[in-house]
């Protein structure tokens, strides 16, 4: 083995990882939502940049995301759990459909291409963007949240497209419970739960369908890059409070606006990046 080639090559993947967890932690500061929905993108740009193997990249951003969603979801769940704020009747109702979607989109990223997987995440993107741009508190489809059968299919489904995205399901759950009349700051709550369903069998999910690809940059568990798990977090604590300060200068409305636009231009950079513009 050439020990220097070993050695840039882990440089320049630290360097790379080290990068995206500032700007990450920035955007997601300032735009008030966290991990995936903005890592994953962030992510892709840097590996694209140190040469990260184009059939691997985004099999390694998103898994890569998870393992990092995983501590933050459960510390976040803990102290929401603490206060009463989060929904536990929904959360032991979705003990089992949630972690089954998120089993489905394992098995499913073991072997779709990057490609597919970019078309996934360009797709719900933009529908995600235009509910931001749009948003009305008013919007409502039913009183209060269903049981069998759209309750587990619904928990199956946030398992499964979160999973394909390496999102906590943040934005997905809270859709959905405020849809049906529930109060944002406990649809907040509970998503932390949701993220703990989904983090951590995905991780190991994901894991397990990468398990021995040759393609795989330096220190990587299957598809979770356990370097960029260990460098991102600290990276995105610390740069998250100087997004923070700069939305405090702005209205919600305008930073919910940002964060719309801001999954458009990803959704549009991924959709042409599949036709090689």
């Amino acid at each position: 083995m050439d020990v220097s080639f070993f050695a840039g090559e882990t440089l320049g993947l630290g360097l790379a990882l080290l990068a995206s967890g500032l700007v990450a932690g920035f955007l997601a500061g300032m735009f008030g939502i966290g991990g995936g929905a903005i890592l994953v993108p962030v992510l892709y740009q840097f590996l694209t940049a140190v040469g990260v193997d184009e059939s691997v990249r985004m099999h390694v951003s998103v898994a890569t995301s998870l393992g990092i969603i995983v501590p933050t979801s459960v510390r976040s769940f803990m102290a929401h759990k603490k206060r009463g704020a989060a929904d536990l009747e929904l959360l032991k109702s979705w003990i089992i459909p949630v972690p089954l979607g998120v089993v489905c989109a394992s098995l499913v990223a073991a072997y779709v291409s990057g490609d597919a997987l970019k078309g996934i995440f360009a797709v719900i993107a933009f529908v995600i963007g235009l509910r931001m741009l749009f948003n009305k508190q008013h919007w409502r489809i039913g009183s209060d949240i269903p049981g069998f059968p759209i309750r587990p299919i619904c928990g199956a489904l946030i398992g499964f497209f979160s999973t394909l995205m390496g999102i906590g399901g943040g934005v997905m759950n809270n859709t959905f419970m405020t849809l049906y009349g529930r109060p944002i700051h406990q649809a907040v709550a509970t998503s932390s739960g949701t993220g703990t369903l989904i983090a951590i069998p995905g991780t190991i999910g994901l894991m397990w369908a990468g398990w021995g690809d040759p393609s795989l940059p330096p220190f990587s568990a299957g598809y979770v890059n356990l370097l960029g798990v260990a460098l991102i977090i600290p990276v995105t604590t610390f740069a998250a409070p100087f997004g923070v300060k700069v939305a405090h200068l702005l209205p919600h409305r305008t930073m919910e606006l940002f964060f719309g636009v801001f999954l458009l231009l990803v959704a549009v950079r991924f959709a042409f990046s599949l036709y090689g513009m």
